[in-house]
């Protein structure tokens, strides 16, 4: 239990390990040792917790759920990436895990369903990476490419539109684009509040993980499993700060915009080639339910 509840303090904290060890009366490197002993024995329930829709059943509910809330159609999951600060690695690879924002980043690509539950997760890229090049990678884009799912994922336009991942149309002019591109926002907004949830219950997610790099993508793995446990078990959202919100908001805009969220701010900057095929599927969804 002592070793559990180290776990959640530094979770809960993102404190360093050595105030860890002061607080509680153990050394640092005993901290750091239950600490990757805890995180791997909550990475080994990942695949009761963190399950992508895999049962006719269980995707007819998830659709039915998004369309409820949103009026979109056939939706599986909401994807989007969030950043995760790190520390420097080091080593020769170190810069690649510096992001478009100057700081040392994990990039994180996350699914979740309607009710903010991380169905997909994926954590081993560097912050350098593009969402679309983790999601062309990734086992859940495996899984929707060479099966017959009904259904697909929203994405923003970070991402390619392809027939089992639906984004915005760009330059909406008819009134059924436009009825769709709000449709579609209403249904990916799901995963943007998920990641804040996520984030605010786990504040080292959100101001940096101080681990070695082998211990800190299963860090990031083992609170997403953790946080899945607590929407199970009906635990309060995590209240926003709004002190807090305010001053990271003035760190961001000034001109040193520090180490931290600064990647949810703004629109892609990564232009992502459109498939023919992939935009004319978009076309007849929005033809089918839209017009």
């Amino acid at each position: 239990m002592n070793q559990l509840l180290l776990a959640l303090h530094f979770y809960a904290t993102g404190s360093f390990q050595m105030l860890i060890g002061d607080t509680i009366g153990v050394h640092k490197t005993t901290v750091c040792r239950i600490l990757h002993e805890v995180m791997a024995a909550i990475v080994s329930l990942r695949p009761k917790y963190v399950r992508f829709p895999s049962t006719a059943d269980e995707r007819h509910r998830t659709m039915q759920q998004f369309y409820a809330a949103s009026g979109m159609p056939g939706v599986l999951g909401a994807i989007d990436c969030t950043h995760v600060p790190i520390q420097s690695p080091g080593g020769d690879d170190a810069e690649i895990y510096r992001n478009r924002k100057s700081y040392f980043s994990v990039n994180v690509q996350l699914v979740c369903d309607q009710t903010g539950c991380m169905t997909d997760v994926v954590a081993r890229w560097p912050g350098s990476v593009h969402d679309s090049t983790i999601f062309n990678n990734s086992y859940v884009r495996a899984e929707l490419e060479t099966k017959a799912y009904e259904g697909h994922l929203v994405g923003d336009s970070a991402y390619p539109c392809r027939r089992y991942l639906l984004t915005p149309v760009p330059n909406p002019t008819t009134e059924p684009e436009k009825a769709y591109n709000c449709a579609q926002i209403s249904a990916r907004n799901v995963i943007e509040r998920a990641n804040g949830i996520l984030k605010r219950r786990f504040p080292a997610l959100k101001y940096g993980l101080r681990l070695r790099l082998d211990h800190t993508l299963p860090a990031i793995v083992a609170a997403v499993i953790l946080n899945n446990i607590a929407l199970v078990m009906g635990d309060d959202v995590p209240p926003e700060d709004e002190e807090l919100s305010q001053f990271m908001h003035k760190l961001q805009n000034s001109e040193n915009t520090g180490d931290f969220e600064a990647d949810e701010a703004g629109p892609a900057q990564h232009v992502v080639a459109q498939n023919a095929h992939s935009v004319a599927v978009r076309q007849a969804v929005i033809n089918s339910h839209f017009v």
